[in-house]
């Protein structure tokens, strides 16, 4: 894995009443992310991903235009960023793990 300089959380939020289409969305979306190979986590409301920052702004971008790849509904998308140049970014693990047994 590249060096982990970055973390973004992200919420791609289809514009869709029905709720199985939301999911199908949202699938799709979380499938390009596994596909990237960046470490991710999905969370019920938002995906966490981890790794070299340029590699995160580029699976970024590229999220509406997976999106629209299987719908023509508006889709948001939401993201938090988190980058430190010296690679020094708490990791997913450093800020869940210990939650995880709860």
């Amino acid at each position: 894995m590249s060096q982990i300089n970055a973390s973004i959380a992200v919420q791609v939020l289809p514009m869709a009443a029905n709720k199985s289409e939301i999911i199908r969305i949202v699938d799709h979306v979380i499938a390009y992310i596994d596909h990237s190979g960046v470490n991710y986590q999905v969370g019920a409301f938002e995906s966490t991903l981890e790794g070299d920052y340029n590699q995160l702004m580029d699976i970024l971008k590229a999220l509406p235009l997976v999106a629209a790849e299987v719908t023509d509904i508006p889709v948001m998308l939401y993201s938090k960023i988190n980058m430190t140049p010296d690679g020094d970014v708490l990791t997913i693990a450093q800020k869940t793990d210990k939650y995880l047994s709860k």
